[in-house]
């Protein structure tokens, strides 16, 4: 047998180490070429990593499966993909938890967990990420009595620059904890994370219709009237769709098809928002026309809640989304309409907005505070660049002028000398 030695150098050269290889997040709007990649199968293989940088004096960038519309995971130093470290290690249907591996995707976990009677209590909108992933930027789903995923989090395995490996808990190297829980990876690598989930259930889907300024002036009733509430706006209208997701024991009962939600949801839509390139005036007819096709009825379901949390993103886009205090709702989106309106920009829909519990981690947008999320979108139809600058300028003023915080794993242009006003734990995060 070899020495662990000539082992590491033998892994190092076949298995684990590429050159030139050119990473891409999943909406091409972001890419680099790291100096050198890796693909680690074991955490000893990634404490060599660790050493190698420190020899040459590299940083080290970990990436999970690249759908984050920003560009966080870009480096031209090392940069790690944990996809290989992909199992799940414990099931407790006692407990009702599950320790993974932080290349393990939700889409993983969608698929395993029920057999065992288990789900995850709240999630985003999208599972082709890893948990390490949604964790270290804080993804998240809706629901005035749901934090991020973070906040499903009990334990975490992490890896310090220096090679060693400590255990991190509300109870144990609580400070470390908190630092890593929406920590941009900044803390160290996660090698393994223990989720509380809850035992397998339905939810029951109600969605409806209605005008923005209707659903502003009802917003807390509406976002108290359920588990998980959230809207889409359409721009150049006052359309809204809204859903009220609960748990149910009731049976299963699907709604939609494969025309409407895709023959004309997704292909057709794509060719129109192609076209409004072009002609830019078209925007305000694509809205009206695909809210009164597809969404004007009422809809409902019921399914296995993975199923129901999820959301089809369609096609690659451009996105920002930002974190507001829950009461300035109404302020910061009608602000953002008298600016569409004003500037005629042609903006796309949806306008995505979701509610979420305070959080006492370091970097979560939540720290300290009940929020509202709030998404905007540009779509790439067939992957065409789509002038959006001018958007984004004008919400991320908006939003700051209301204390916004941005979601780390979108498009913002917050400098590190802004993040302390924003944060009051960014020092102690530092140290």
């Amino acid at each position: 047998g070899h020495t662990r030695l000539e082992w590491c150098v033998i892994s190092f050269h076949s298995v684990l180490k590429m050159e030139g290889k050119q990473f891409s997040n999943w909406a091409k709007t972001y890419s680099c070429r790291p100096y050198l990649y890796f693909e680690p199968a074991r955490t000893e293989q990634i404490i060599e990593i660790l050493s190698k940088a420190k020899r040459e004096k590299r940083h080290v960038r970990v990436v999970g499966l690249g759908h984050s519309p920003s560009d966080l995971a870009c480096t031209d130093d090392f940069m790690i993909s944990l996809r290989k470290m992909n199992r799940i290690l414990a099931i407790d249907t006692k407990r009702s938890t599950v320790k993974v591996e932080a290349g393990v995707s939700l889409t993983q976990l969608n698929s395993t967990l029920p057999s065992h009677g288990l789900g995850i209590s709240n999630q985003g909108s999208v599972s082709d990420i890893t948990v390490a992933g949604a964790i270290a930027t804080g993804t998240h789903g809706t629901g005035v009595a749901f934090g991020t995923i973070c906040s499903q989090v009990l334990h975490v395995s992490l890896l310090l620059a220096s090679g060693e490996v400590i255990q991190c808990s509300e109870e144990e190297n609580s400070d470390a904890f908190h630092a890593t829980m929406c920590g941009l990876g900044a803390t160290g690598i996660i090698l393994a994370i223990t989720l509380q989930c809850e035992p397998a259930f339905k939810l029951h889907q109600r969605q409806h219709s209605s005008t923005l300024r209707a659903i502003l002036d009802d917003l807390d009733s509406h976002i108290h009237s359920c588990e998980h509430f959230r809207f889409c706006w359409f721009p150049h209208t006052e359309n809204v769709l809204y859903w009220k997701n609960s748990r149910t024991a009731k049976p299963t009962a699907k709604s939609g098809s494969w025309f409407w939600n895709y023959a004309i949801g997704y292909y057709s839509l794509e060719f129109a928002y192609w076209l409004s390139s072009f002609f830019p005036s078209l925007m305000p007819t694509i809205a009206k026309t695909y809210f009164n096709v597809l969404y004007e009825k009422p809809q409902e379901t019921i399914d296995r809640s993975d199923k129901v949390f999820g959301f089809e993103c369609l096609f690659k886009q451009y996105v920002m989304e930002w974190a507001i205090p829950r009461d300035e709702t109404a302020s910061v989106l009608l602000q953002l309409q008298k600016w569409i309106t004003e500037n005629k920009f042609p903006a796309h829909f949806p306008v995505e907005v979701r509610f979420v519990k305070e959080e006492k981690f370091f970097l979560s947008p939540t720290y300290g505070r009940d929020s509202c999320y709030i998404n905007i979108v540009m779509y790439r139809p067939y992957g065409k660049f789509i002038p959006h600058g001018d958007y984004w300028e004008a919400f991320e003023k908006i939003v700051l002028s209301v204390g916004g915080r941005p979601h780390w794993a979108k498009d913002h242009k917050i400098q590190a000398n802004q993040f302390a006003a924003l944060y009051p734990k960014f020092e102690k995060f530092c140290r």
